[in-house]
């Protein structure tokens, strides 16, 4: 089983190219987590309380 780390450390980059980044990572957090959780089979995403349709919504709290 793998573990994804989802904390990052603060950011020293402000302004606008730091919303940039941050809105970067957010969106590669998100696209990692929802292929990670479609590889798994239906019941491995059973096992650990999941379906299908949760996929798109726990990728997005990423």
């Amino acid at each position: 089983m793998s573990v994804y780390e989802l904390n990052r450390p603060a950011s020293h980059v402000t302004g606008f190219f730091g919303t940039l980044v941050v809105a970067f990572a957010a969106w590669n957090d998100a696209r990692v987590t929802r292929n990670a959780l479609s590889r798994l089979t239906d019941r491995e995403l059973d096992d650990i309380g999941l379906s299908r349709a949760d996929i798109d919504t726990i990728a997005s709290r990423a």
